[in-house]
């Protein structure tokens, strides 16, 4: 029926990152012929048909014309779209209140580090296993979808500050994250 019954939604990918601006519609969609173009009434482009839900009859979704087109471009400037990491395996978490409290911090919510790869721009940083993530580059972070969009293809080769809370203590380390293989 051409209906967009939601906007701005998220879609996970089969990497584990969280793809932001996506469009559910029920525009006809069946494995194998995703990347066509979805259009409005006017025929203008509006996204690029990406996903459906195959137990769910009829949900679709589509990527945004923006992120298409920003895709597109570094696929035709670079062959590749670039994106930065730091080598860590990360899980959401709480904050106990009052180290929230003592530390001014605007969330109770960080990024727990489960692992650190070796050689990692994160080892080199000095961050730990048990450390828990509640900044990157001044910007808070609350949780690992919420990391992953900080570290994007500027960040490559930029140093930055990242903060943690280390058992009670608050500390600012610098991490320079380097382009992702995956």
């Amino acid at each position: 029926a051409g209906v967009v019954s939601a906007l701005g939604r998220s879609l996970r990918t089969d990497s584990g990152r969280l793809v932001d601006n996506v469009i559910q519609t029920d525009a006809a969609l069946n494995p194998g012929n995703s990347g066509g173009p979805l259009v409005n009434s006017r025929g203008e482009v509006i996204g690029v048909n990406t996903a459906v839900i195959l137990p769910a009859q009829g949900i679709c979704f589509a990527l945004a014309i923006n992120t298409g087109k920003f895709v597109a471009s570094h696929l035709l400037k670079n062959g590749r779209v670039k994106r930065s990491y730091i080598g860590v395996g990360g899980q959401d978490a709480p904050i106990l209140r009052r180290i929230a409290r003592f530390h001014d911090l605007p969330a109770e919510r960080g990024v727990l580090v489960v692992s650190i790869e070796p050689n990692s721009p994160a080892q080199r940083a000095g961050l730990i296993e048990g450390d828990v993530i509640i900044g990157f580059a001044d910007q808070p972070v609350e949780t690992v979808d919420a990391l992953q969009r900080l570290l994007s293809d500027q960040q490559v080769g930029v140093r930055s500050a990242i903060s943690v809370i280390r058992r009670n203590d608050k500390l600012t380390l610098y991490v320079t994250p380097q382009e992702s293989n995956a």
